[in-house]
């Protein structure tokens, strides 16, 4: 198995689609059987067994029978491929047992063995299918450097799904329609960017059916799917997006009908929202635009040899931080666990010397072979003992907001200055506790946590991921035009860890639902430019 074996014993990537929820995309992308079908050239680039190609092959022989053309002919339009031999021989057999008319010999010259990604094809009107989810690290290794390299679209950490986007978008002649269903992940994640650039500009996203909460596949998996149908045309307008919470919804489900929202055609975020209050738009404005800093913790690249709770005695004083990792960061107060990080850089970011410090000397010695094996290490061998990214003792002084990657925790913390955070901990500093603590508990808002779920990608359990791509892209008030009064029962609500009325406080209403007067208004402008725009 190219992919390797999931618990199941199935292949990484192999999960069946329903057939209703087949036939319902074979009614969307266009192949019905009361429509002349003999000149539409389709692709199946993941057939597996058949959850496509046979109704596919059903359609048209429908089709043939009610235009009378030439059925064994029209099969040579058809392209199902896959990987697996095993798959596409079951898929021949259930061919060749419900299809008499068509031979072994015929089977074998549309049903193809191989890798889509890297098979000669020919253009066609129609690429359908749910292609493989296979998550990057179960993708070997050689063939992640062939697919980087004819696949502008494969960066980053990138799931082998993008590709075959690209793959099949690029082999669509014009007017042509692709069809998937597939992981949702790309449409907001940053490995899915070029992906969505590639798509604005040169086709037309039609529609997204977000299945997040529908049973679209044959067994349960943890998976947030969704239909995009994709045209090869340049014309743009935004995006109908639906939401559906029940397979009744996808079945009953018509293009006419109003959808969910629509959203942008920006590729850096087609999730973006424009808030308005009567009448007018909002101007929201980035973390970041208002003099916070986001950051990720450290990474050593060794945990078990930089992190430890019996370093003091063992490891001069001086190169010690009380570090904080993502299990400190739970219920309702930040609970240390007691551990050090051994930090080997000066204050001015270069090694140590090592001659200097003969206790953190002869410790890192005892660990050297398991640090030079470390890719950073391998790369400047003189340096084996730095950890991946450098550390900065300083932000250990800084007050800080400490945001778990992964958590249920509907809480948001404040170091007051005290610990550094571990790579698994996201960090907004740069400003003092008040400021920090009316931060904090506009993060720990509806108003964001709705933003959140719309730019990243759910975890198990539905809760949004504090990451920093999606904590740069939220968009909150200017603080400093917040009146004094709405600021002072907003800390007031964090510090009594009230959610429910940092929510009765943190909504558009609250914050601009006052009034200023002009010359008020023109005080704040120069700073924070205008936060109201009609």
């Amino acid at each position: 198995m190219m992919y390797g074996e999931r618990s199941n014993g199935k292949e990484h990537g192999v999960v069946l689609t329903k057939p209703e929820v087949v036939e319902k995309m074979l009614d969307l992308a266009g192949f019905k059987a009361d429509r002349d079908l003999r000149a539409v050239r389709v692709i199946e680039p993941s057939a597996g067994e058949g959850a496509f190609a046979l109704p596919l092959i059903r359609r048209l022989y429908q089709s043939s029978q009610r235009y009378s053309f030439d059925f064994i002919k029209a099969l040579q339009n058809l392209k199902f491929y896959d990987i697996d031999r095993t798959s596409l021989d079951i898929l021949k057999g259930r061919v060749l047992q419900e299809f008499e008319g068509i031979s072994e010999e015929q089977a074998e010259e549309f049903i193809m063995c191989g890798d889509f990604l890297t098979a000669q094809t020919e253009p066609c009107d129609l690429v359908i299918g749910n292609p493989p989810y296979i998550r990057h690290e179960n993708i070997p290794n050689d063939k992640k450097e062939q697919y980087k390299k004819h696949f502008t679209t494969f960066i980053h950490r990138s799931d082998i799904y993008i590709p075959f986007y690209e793959k099949g978008l690029k082999l669509l002649r014009e007017n042509g329609r692709l069809c998937y269903i597939c992981a949702n992940r790309w449409l907001k994640n940053q490995y899915g960017k070029r992906l969505r650039t590639l798509i604005a500009k040169l086709f037309s996203l039609e529609y997204i059916i977000d299945l997040e909460n529908v049973d679209a596949f044959e067994e349960s998996v943890i998976a947030y799917p969704a239909i995009t149908t994709i045209q090869n045309t340049t014309r743009q307008s935004p995006i109908p997006y639906y939401q559906l919470d029940d397979l009744e919804s996808l079945l009953n489900f018509s293009i006419g009908t109003p959808p969910s929202r629509t959203l942008s055609n920006n590729p850096d975020n087609w999730f973006a929202r424009d808030y308005h209050l009567n009448g007018s738009t909002v101007k929201l404005s980035a973390i970041s635009e208002q003099g916070f800093k986001i950051g990720i913790g450290v990474a050593t690249g060794r945990d078990k040899v930089f992190i430890g709770k019996d370093m003091k005695g063992h490891i001069e004083e001086t190169l010690l931080l009380p570090i904080l990792l993502s299990k400190d960061i739970r219920g309702q107060r930040v609970n240390w666990s007691g551990n050090y990080l051994l930090n080997p850089y000066t204050t001015d970011g270069n090694l140590i010397d090592l001659g200097e410090f003969p206790k953190a000397k002869a410790y890192l010695f005892k660990h050297y072979e398991q640090l030079v094996k470390r890719h950073v290490a391998k790369k400047n061998p003189k340096n084996w003992y730095r950890t991946i990214d450098k550390v900065h003792a300083e932000l250990t002084h800084a007050p800080k907001i400490i945001l778990p990657d992964i958590t249920g925790n509907p809480l948001i913390h404040i170091d007051q200055g005290n610990y550094y955070p571990h790579h698994n901990l996201y960090y907004i500093t740069g400003k003092e506790i008040p400021d920090l603590e009316l931060l904090a508990a506009i993060l720990m808002s509806d108003f964001v946590r709705d933003q959140l779920l719309e730019l990243g990608n759910k975890m198990n359990g539905g809760y949004p991921r504090w990451q920093s791509q999606n904590l740069k892209k939220l968009r909150i008030p200017y603080l400093d035009a917040l009146p004094n009064s709405l600021k002072k029962k907003i800390r007031k609500a964090y510090r009594d860890q009230d959610t429910e009325q940092i929510n009765e406080y943190v909504n558009l209403t609250n914050f601009f639902g006052y009034t200023r007067t002009e010359g008020q208004l023109a005080l704040f402008e120069p700073r924070n430019r205008n936060y109201l725009q009609g």
